[in-house]
Parts: structure tokens; sequence; C-alpha cells
């Protein structure tokens, strides 16, 4: 995947376990039924659902959206196109980037697991 997070113009994306579709879609500055649309076209992309239907995205489906806005409207991509070009990049190997804030790419899940694992915690509390 390229380092479209890192890219000058992108949002950065807060750290929290989880996204409701009205924050992703102000973060992304795209409609929420755009998301919705997305989320038809794009298999690997499929967020949570709450007891009440609401959909809940994680970061890595955050992630995924910034690829597929950046694909759709920076690269021109077609729905088709970009729908390729995001199963090209999941079955290749991933590039490990770093960013000052965080390490983007990882082969180990322990960071992750940790601070879900935080924010679960403070949930509780």
């Amino acid at each position: 995947m390229t380092d479209v997070a890192l890219q000058a113009g992108s949002p950065e994306i807060p750290d929290k376990l989880y996204f409701k579709i009205g924050e992703v879609s102000e973060l992304l500055a795209v409609e929420p039924y755009v998301l919705r649309y997305w989320e038809t076209e794009f298999p690997l992309l499929s967020p949570k659902k709450s007891g009440t239907g609401h959909r809940l995205f994680r970061r890595k489906d955050v992630e995924l959206l910034l690829r597929i806005k950046h694909l759709l409207y920076d690269k021109r991509f077609t729905i088709e196109g970009a729908r390729q070009a995001l199963q090209l990049e999941s079955r290749s190997p991933k590039p490990r980037i770093k960013s000052s804030q965080q390490e983007l790419f990882s082969s180990d899940p322990l960071p992750e697991i940790r601070r879900e694992l935080s924010d679960i915690l403070q949930l509780l509390k």
C-alpha cells in the first residue's frame, strides 16, 4: 500500500478503537451515503455492526477508506480499477512505513493489541 496517510492534506486519524460513520464521513470529507456505497463495492471494506445496526469502523477500515478515496478522487480510477488495484496490493507484501506518531504497517501486532486493550480498559472504567 502506498503511503496515503502521510501525504500532504490527508487527515490525521484519531487514536480510537471504533469510529461511527458520521465521524469517518467528516474525517474523509465525503457524505455517509458515499461510505455505504463504497462498502458495497469494495469487498475488503467490512465495518463491524453494533447491536443496533450502526456501522463501527476500525482504524484499518478508515485507512482503507483513505486509500479508496485517493484512488478514486486523486488518481481518477474507476470503481473497478480501484477494486483491482486494492486486490493486487492486498496480495503483495506490505512495506514498513514509519511516521513520527506511529508505525502504520507492522508485522508485529503487539503494539496494536496493547493499544486496543488499553482503549477497552478505559471504556470499562
